[in-house]
């Protein structure tokens, strides 16, 4: 899978900077990755879908570490792109984003099956 376009919609928020739309080979997208200011730096949340029993599920996530970080250096450098065209770090989009869930940061060796069942934080 090819990355064929990335748009970048800053929020200027403490810990969320932004939010990310992924287009693949011209056919596929997915809508509302974040990019969050971590302990260690930036790093990409997966779109989340809050349950019933108010906790958070990542709703697609990638499978091996290889395609993480492909999607997460990419995005990332198109993040900072953005933000170098607009030094206030914050840009109106038309699209409306959608309500951010808390996010955690990942795991080191984060596994396809981890994610699928790990709780991410309630907000605080």
């Amino acid at each position: 899978m090819k990355i064929t376009e990335i748009r970048i919609h800053l929020m200027g928020e403490e810990r969320l900077k932004a939010f990310a739309s992924v287009t693949f080979d011209d056919s596929f997208v997915i809508r509302n990755m974040k990019i969050i200011e971590g302990t260690k730096g930036l790093f990409l949340g997966m779109p989340t879908r809050k349950m019933s029993d108010g906790s958070y599920k990542d709703m697609v996530h990638p499978i091996n570490q290889e395609f993480r970080k492909y999607l997460e250096d990419n995005i990332i450098k198109a993040y900072q792109d953005e933000l170098a065209k607009s030094p206030e770090g914050v840009k109106l989009s038309a699209e409306p984003a959608a309500e951010a869930a808390p996010v955690a940061e990942p795991a080191p060796a984060e596994t396809a099956e981890a994610a699928e069942t790990a709780e991410e934080p309630k907000a605080e």
